[in-house]
């Protein structure tokens, strides 16, 4: 049985980019692909980025106990389908990337999760990340900038933070704190 690895940061703080390095660096890894209600964006994948299921079908599965958990924000559903997780945690190590609210939802379920927050050096690096993506409205800067002061309190709950400076820095500091958190040591 593997470990699950459960990671969280701010929108912009550059989570993906990272969590790239860190999928190639352990080709042992596996990801835990959440659902989501939401329509996918141009190049995602059913089954790899997310299942893309219906609201109907989402709060079906929410009645059936299907979700390790899930949330809702800017409304739609995401969540963790359990199944597919506990197969992927029979092979080996998984990571599951989740806002913080879902991330404290797995660990009153799965105690020996281990929680890793990423954090962006400063606010205002964030910010600049953010504007510099260009495709994100001005409201929408707003609402993820005042989302990042509550989510950069709850960081204090995990079990590590990772500060992203560096792509590869901060990559390099996850595969720590996996090789520590996992039984090869």
């Amino acid at each position: 049985m593997g470990k699950l690895f459960v990671i969280s940061g701010a929108s912009g703080v550059g989570k993906s980019t990272v969590l790239k390095q860190v999928m190639e660096a352990r080709k042992d890894l596996s990801f835990s692909v959440s659902a989501t209600t939401r329509s996918p964006r141009p190049g995602e994948v059913d089954g790899q980025s997310y299942y893309f299921i219906t609201k109907d079908r989402f709060e079906e599965m929410i009645r059936g106990n299907e979700f390790l958990e899930y949330d809702a924000h800017m409304d739609n559903y995401y969540g963790t389908p359990e199944a597919q997780l506990e197969e992927k945690l029979a092979k080996g190590n998984v990571i599951l990337d989740i806002e913080p609210n879902g991330a404290f939802n797995v660990r009153k379920r799965r105690s020996d999760a281990v929680l890793i927050f990423i954090a962006p050096p400063s606010l205002e690096e964030l910010e600049r990340r953010l504007r510099s993506r260009g495709d994100t409205p001005e409201e929408q800067i707003r609402l993820r900038l005042n989302r990042v002061q509550w989510e950069m309190e709850q960081s204090r709950q995990y079990d590590y933070t990772v500060i992203n400076d560096q792509v590869q820095t901060c990559a390099d500091k996850i595969l720590t704190i996996i090789a520590k958190n996992s039984d090869e040591i």
